[in-house]
Order: structure tokens, then C-alpha cells, then sequence
């Protein structure tokens, strides 16, 4: 007998004395996906100093390597996410051949609407037109790289705002930004999405264009419904209820996105459910609570962190370890007795039902998932043994 069969046994008898579907559970498991980014496997740093590691990938073929072996691994990241200009390529017909031929294939587009000296008061808010048009061409740009390596989702952050009070009105600001949205907007084929990320600060310490869920809503609202809001967990004031968000945007059928990753004081951008693994599983409830009441859930699962002092690809297979662990929890609350103690105003008793599955250790039923699904049942493990770090650091040292 495997090891975790007993304890998958025990797991599972467990479940159906509930009430629980546990072949529904694993089919869930097996379905879920991650999308890792191209950008968390290349060098990266702080404001003050990029930190160089060796065998870090060098350019979009060398991260899209990383990330297939990510996914060989894990068996739940089949897509890249690519940022432009920083993944630029000459032949996309060519780096969506080579992806296949991995494993893998692109995922979102990301815009880069930061980086360059014209932005530097904006970008789709910038006082000046030429800037502004500069910036939405860059966009609609991204939109016809996405159309030929079929992906889906245009995922939209903009660092615009302003560092002094008076320094622009707010007013016209909205208003430029609504209408560079909307001429990105129609350019946007029927089948892609715009996903609009919100952020509360940062660079801009006066204000930002697009602070809060609510502002990007308003935006997604007047564009139309192929637009949707992306929520970066990082991207909020301390203390905010980011599951409560989830479940209002769920409602509102207007949740498009995740970027995975977690805070300590702000947008740390570390390990996923490294700081407070509670919160994120308070979040997948909302999500998993949607989906079993037949809302609409459509959502692009993406990590975005920066992993400047863990090697990179121990550091992704870490984050996607938490959050394919949390999720499954999430999986197991009792819903039943949940709704029950509810309605009975037993707060106490509703609070103990989702204790009790976020104590609940799920590793057995992992191990089965991905036993079936021919995976290593421990990643990380697999990943030291497999020789990958020391052949990548030799041949891009």
C-alpha cells in the first residue's frame, strides 16, 4: 500500500460521512489550473538593485523552458503569461511552436504601460495626447501579439497617478482614461477579455488612476462584457477584506482574474500563503461557494510575484504547492451544515465548519490526484533530483 493510501482512506470516509463528493473533489483538483509568469523566472530585484542568480532565465525561450518544466512537474500550469515589451519576439508563429513542443502554451498579455520616459506622468491618463496615443497603441499592439498565439486575456495594470496634490485634475484624468479605454476596447476581438487591475498606491504616493475595485468596476461596467476586473492580492490596503470583494464581484459576474502572491506590509509580491495562508482559503471559499451555487465563474488564475532571493523555479513550485493545498481545502468545507448554521444564527458552529476543513490536512488526497495524473507526488523533491537547476547553470552561466 502507498503511503497516503490510508490516510486518503481515512480522508475519504471522512467526507462521505458529510455528505461529500470526493470524486467530484478530485475531478475539481484535476481541472484546476495556474498560470505561471514569464517574468518570475528571469533576474529580478528591488527599487534599489536587481539580484542575479545563476541559471536564471535569459530571454522568452529560456522562461518558457523554466515553465514547462514547472508544469511537467505540478501537471495544473499549461500557460505562460508574457509581459511586452520585455518578451518581444520576432516570429510568434515560431515561440508558439516551440511552446507546444514543451508542453505549454502562452497565456495572458501584459501590456507595459511604465518603463518608458513619456509615461513618466502617465500613460492612458497622461495630460498629453501624443503620450496617450503612444500608450494605446502599445495596447492594441498586445491585443494583435494575443490574437496569434491564441490567448485570451489582455491583463491591463497601469502605474498612472500623480506624487503632488494639483498636480492634474482628477476629473479629466478619469475622463482621458475612459476614453483610451474605450478605443482599446473596440479594437478587442469577441473572444479575448480585457482584465483591469486595480492597485491602492504605488509609484504614484499622491493618488492613483485606478485605486480600488470599485474604480475598476466602474471602468469594466462602462466598457462592456468583455471586460473584467483582475484582483492582485497584493494590491490593497492592510487589513482589507479581499474575500468579501471576491464574493461582490463574483455577484456582479465581473471577476476576470487573480494575481497569486502575499503581503507582509505592501506590495511585497511573496511566496502565495507564506504570510497568511487563512486569508487565501477564506478567498477560494468565496470561489468555490460561487461555483456550487451555479453563479457564472470564469477566472483566469495567474502568480505574480518576485523572487529575488529564492531560486525561481523552487519559489514558483512553492507558491503553486500552497495554493493547489488551500484550494482543496476549500474544496472540503461542509457547505451543508455551513448554510445550516447560518440560517440558524450558530455563529459559533459556522465559524467551526471552516476550521475544520482549512485544518484539515489534504495532502493524502493531492497524492492521489496526482498519482493519477502522473505527476510527482512531491514537486519540489522531483525538482532537486532531476538535475534541471545544475544543467541550466552551466549552460547559461
Amino acid at each position: 500500500m502507498k503511503d497516503y493510501e490510508e490516510g486518503y482512506e481515512l480522508l475519504k470516509n471522512k467526507l462521505e460521512e458529510k455528505g461529500i463528493d470526493i470524486e467530484k473533489v478530485e475531478e475539481k483538483l484535476k481541472n484546476f489550473k495556474v498560470e505561471t509568469p514569464s517574468w518570475g523566472y528571469g533576474d529580478s530585484g528591488t527599487r534599489f538593485a536587481v539580484f542575479r542568480q545563476k541559471g536564471a532565465a535569459r530571454n522568452i525561450k529560456e522562461k518558457i523552458q523554466d515553465a514547462s518544466i514547472v508544469h511537467k512537474l505540478t501537471g495544473i500550469c499549461p500557460t505562460v503569461a508574457l509581459h511586452i515589451p520585455w518578451d518581444m519576439y520576432d516570429d510568434w508563429d515560431e515561440l508558439l511552436d516551440y511552446s507546444l513542443s514543451l508542453g505549454v502554451r502562452p497565456g495572458a498579455i501584459n501590456p507595459n504601460l511604465f518603463q518608458d520616459d513619456d509615461y513618466k506622468l502617465g500613460s492612458l491618463c497622461h495630460p498629453d495626447k501624443r503620450v496617450r496615443e503612444k500608450a494605446i497603441r502599445h495596447v492594441i499592439e498586445c491585443i494583435e501579439i494575443a490574437k496569434k498565439l491564441g490567448s485570451r486575456d489582455i491583463s491591463l495594470w497601469l502605474a498612472d497617478g500623480t506624487n503632488h496634490p494639483g498636480q492634474d485634475d482628477f476629473r479629466r484624468r478619469k475622463k482621458r482614461l475612459e476614453e483610451s479605454l474605450g478605443e482599446i476596447y473596440s479594437h478587442l476581438p469577441q473572444n479575448m477579455r480585457l482584465l483591469i487591475e486595480y492597485k491602492f498606491f504605488e509609484p504614484a504616493f499622491y493618488h492613483t488612476d485606478i485605486p480600488d475595485w470599485g474604480t475598476a468596476l466602474i471602468l469594466c461596467n462602462k466598457l462592456g462584457e468583455k471586460s473584467y476586473v483582475l484582483i492582485d492580492l497584493g494590491h490593497h490596503p492592510l487589513g482589507t477584506n479581499i474575500e468579501q470583494i471576491v464574493a461582490i464581484l463574483l455577484d456582479e459576474e465581473k471577476l476576470g482574474g487573480f494575481h497569486f502572491n502575499n503581503k507582509k506590509y505592501a506590495d511585497d509580491d511573496l511566496t502565495t500563503g507564506s504570510i497568511n495562508p487563512y486569508e487565501l482559503f477564506l478567498i477560494f471559499n468565496e470561489l468555490v461557494s460561487a461555483e456550487e451555487d451555479g453563479l457564472k465563474v470564469d477566472i483566469a488564475y495567474m502568480i505574480d510575484e518576485s523572487h529575488n532571493l529564492k531560486p525561481k523555479i523552487e519559489e514558483m513550485i512553492q507558491s503553486i504547492e500552497n495554493i493547489y493545498r488551500i484550494y482543496a481545502k476549500a474544496l472540503i468545507v461542509d457547505r451543508k451544515m455551513l448554510r445550516k448554521y447560518q440560517e440558524e444564527k450558530d455563529i459559533v458552529m459556522a465559524e467551526n465548519t471552516l476550521v475544520s476543513a482549512f485544518d484539515t490536512d489534504v495532502m493524502p488526497l493531492i497524492y492521489k490526484v496526482r498519482n493519477e495524473m502522473g505527476v510527482p507526488l512531491d514537486p519540489l523533491k522531483a525538482f532537486r533530483e532531476s538535475g534541471y537547476m545544475e544543467k541550466i547553470v552551466k549552460e547559461r552561466s
